[in-house]
Formats: C-alpha cells, sequence, structure tokens
C-alpha cells in the first residue's frame, strides 16, 4: 500500500515518525476538499496533547492575553510576552504547522517594523507563518511581509484588536455592502501574497463565497460550515476558562469543573492529614536512622 494511505493527521503510522506540514499541505487539503481542524494552544504540555490527537495546525494566539493572564482584552499582549508561549508550543510539537498572532502594534506602526516583528515569530518562536489582523489598508503590510518570504494569514472580518473603532463585538457581513467590502478584501490579500485567510465572525454566506472564490486554504472562526477548516480556543473547547465563552463555540468537555473537584479533593485530603502517608515518603536507608540518633545523642537542654 503507498504511504499516503497510511497517513493520519500528519503521522507516518509504522515508521515511527511524524511529517513536517506546511503551507504545501494546506494548499493541498483545500484542493482535496479535507477540512482542517486548527486549534489554540499556549503551553508546551498542551501542544504535545494536541498533536497526539492528530491536530496538525496550531495558532498560538494572542487570546492568550486573555485566558491565560486574566486581562480585558487582546491588545494587553505585546510581542515579547507573545514570543515565550509561541517558542513553548514549537518545542511540544515540532512537526505541526505553526501560526503566530502578531498583537496589536507589532506591525500597525510601519512595513519595515512589520518585517522585522514577523520575522522575530520565524526565528524566536519557530513559526511557519504569522497571522495578521487586516483590512485592505494594510495590503502594502501583507506585501512587505511575503517579499520576506515569511507567509502571511490574513485575519479578516471581526478583528479583536481593532474593537475600539469596529464598535464592538459583532458579525460582520450582515448587509450587502459589508459582504462585498470583506470579499473584496479577501481578493486583496490574495494579491498581496497572503497565503491563507482567517474569517473571524463573519456571516455563513459570505464565509461560503469567499472560501468558494479563493484557492487559498480559508480557516473560519465562528463563520459557518463552508470555510475549509475552523479554529477556536483549546480552554473553550475544553470546557476550561471560566470567563470566555463565547455562545457560538461548541464544548466538548467539562475540564473547569472536573479541575475544580480534583483540587477541592486534594485540600480536604491535606486538611484532613489522609495525603500525604508513609507510603508516599522515603525512608532511611537500613541502620541510617539509628546511625543518626548515635551521632546526635542525647540533647541538653542547652542545645534544644
Amino acid at each position: 500500500m503507498d504511504v499516503e494511505h497510511w497517513r493520519i493527521g500528519g503521522i507516518l503510522l509504522g515508521m515511527g515518525t511524524r511529517e513536517k506540514i506546511t503551507i504545501s499541505h494546506l494548499h493541498a487539503w483545500k484542493r482535496e476538499r479535507k477540512k482542517i481542524p486548527v486549534i489554540t494552544c499556549y503551553d508546551y504540555s498542551t501542544a504535545r496533547m494536541v498533536v497526539d490527537a492528530g491536530i496538525d495546525v496550531i495558532l498560538v494566539g494572542d487570546t492568550y492575553a486573555e485566558v491565560c493572564l486574566g486581562f480585558d482584552s487582546t491588545i494587553s499582549a505585546t510581542i515579547d510576552l507573545m514570543l515565550v508561549p509561541t517558542a513553548a508550543v514549537r518545542r511540544g510539537a515540532p512537526q505541526a504547522f505553526l501560526i503566530g498572532d502578531m498583537p496589536f502594534m507589532s506591525y500597525q506602526v510601519s512595513n519595515a517594523e512589520a518585517v522585522v516583528n514577523a520575522g522575530r515569530f520565524m526565528t524566536e518562536g519557530g513559526c511557519d507563518c504569522v497571522k495578521l489582523e487586516v483590512d485592505r489598508r494594510f495590503e502594502s503590510c501583507v506585501r512587505a511581509i511575503t517579499r520576506a518570504s515569511i507567509p502571511v494569514m490574513a485575519h479578516l472580518g471581526l478583528r479583536p484588536q481593532s474593537i475600539h473603532q469596529m464598535g464592538g463585538y459583532r458579525y460582520q457581513g450582515k448587509t450587502a455592502d459589508e459582504a462585498e467590502r470583506l470579499m473584496e478584501d479577501a481578493r486583496i490579500m490574495a494579491g498581496a501574497g497572503a497565503s491563507a485567510l482567517l474569517l473571524e465572525a463573519v456571516t455563513n454566506e459570505v464565509a461560503a463565497a469567499i472560501s468558494e472564490e479563493t484557492t487559498l486554504p480559508v480557516i473560519g472562526c465562528i463563520s459557518g460550515p463552508a470555510c475549509d477548516g475552523q479554529v477556536l480556543v483549546l480552554h473553550d473547547v475544553l470546557g476550561y476558562s471560566t470567563e470566555h465563552k463565547p455562545g457560538a463555540v461548541k464544548t466538548y468537555a467539562s475540564l473547569g469543573d472536573t479541575v475544580t473537584h480534583a483540587l477541592k479533593d486534594y485540600a480536604a485530603d491535606i486538611r484532613n492529614q489522609v495525603y500525604p502517608t508513609q507510603k508516599q515518603g522515603r525512608a532511611m536507608s537500613a541502620g541510617e536512622s539509628e546511625k543518626l540518633a548515635r551521632k546526635d545523642g542525647p540533647r541538653s537542654p542547652s542545645r534544644r
């Protein structure tokens, strides 16, 4: 049997190796109409579990600032802050296609600064691609980064870094004029050299039209079923977040409750002296306790 028939989730079964996923794989999956699961991830240990689950594409999102650090929005993320979890995820998932999320003000000041910062995600973070929240105004920025041989995922639709300008969190493309503008933005990004698109909170019809028209892989985030792939925040998927719970996200587990109950049991064991026991410790080597007692000898009042 050809080795291609043995590939599942990027794993070459029976060969003991994992294939490195590249942008070429995403484009091939688009052509073959294979849906692409993408997940956010922020640490080494979880990244290992993600790839073991057969998920080959990971985004280290600027949502890290919200779900892991407790900030009110993604705007609080900085490039230095984002590079730490990005590099950790790369160490945990060396063969995955890793997307680095360029944070607020890391690419808006100038194209030259954008290229330098995108380069840091590639060299320091180990990324395969960078993601920018854009519209047509960022055409030259996308061109500059791609000219530096850095693949770009253009994030269209709802753009959390621009939430103050956009006037709140709401679906994009609800009117014909909005839809036409989004579709044209997608064309402009493709023309500027973007390697992939991400559509966040875009109406079903517009997401379907963009996905059908472009040859680029289109990853949706609560943008309907027609996109080539989907991305969600891992904490939302696992029910691990206590506050960050968008209504349109499907939850596949309730780890938040599981962790809380486990920690309550742990605390109760400590308070009730159930754990640890002598069995969870280790005794001195045979005869050594007696030697210690002889060396220490009886204590005089002055030594107590």
